[in-house]
């Protein structure tokens, strides 16, 4: 499979909060595990069904403790042998400082790996 990403991911430990923003109706928080995340996106597991175009907001706990609050769209679904669903999704209107501060972890693991 061709590697289409623009940045470098890495894997983090960490769970997002999300609520669809774009479709009225209930706002429901799910806990989702982070597979991996770069400074254009991320990729997590997910029980919940979601959907190609949906934008949800986020509120994601880096490895810092701090909380990157930004918005993601959905740009892929596979679903796992497992009955989870695997997501990819691209970040939108994130800032630059934010985006920093995940590009800054990069680094830093790329010098210790």
């Amino acid at each position: 499979m061709e590697e289409r990403r623009k940045n470098r991911r890495m894997e983090l430990s960490a769970k997002l909060l999300i609520k669809r923003l774009d479709a009225g109706g209930e706002k429901k928080e799910v806990d989702i595990d982070v597979m991996d995340v770069s400074k254009t996106g991320i990729g997590f597991v997910c029980g919940e069904t979601l959907e190609i175009g949906a934008v949800y907001e986020t509120s994601l706990t880096i490895w810092t403790k701090e909380v990157i609050h930004a918005f993601i769209e959905i740009v892929r679904i596979e679903k796992r042998e497992d009955s989870l669903f695997s997501y990819g999704s691209i970040f939108i209107g994130m800032s630059e400082l934010e985006a920093g501060r995940i590009e800054i972890y990069s680094t830093i693991e790329t010098m210790e790996g």
